[in-house]
């Protein structure tokens, strides 16, 4: 059973962890490249309900597509002129 994300709700990492069901480091590195937006308190990341809300939304994925289709097609264009 998953437990509705709250916009204004706090979450830790290991509560974003399990919402989002991957792995410690992936969280890290998401974090790292600031992929999610937290803020640290006392040593540990916090986490607003709606940075995670963003990550699922549908919006995201097609940023996230894009992206990537424009990243593609540069290597292929790099890797055509070799």
């Amino acid at each position: 059973m998953t437990e509705e994300i709250r916009p204004l709700g706090i979450y830790t990492t290991e509560e974003t962890r399990k919402t989002l069901r991957i792995s410690k480091s992936t969280v890290k590195r998401m974090l790292k490249h600031g992929l999610i937006r937290a803020n640290k308190v006392g040593g540990q990341y916090r986490i607003l309900g709606k940075e995670i809300l963003r990550l699922v939304s549908p919006d995201w994925e097609k940023k996230a597509s894009r992206s990537y289709l424009k990243v593609k097609k540069k290597v292929v264009s790099k890797i055509n002129k070799w």
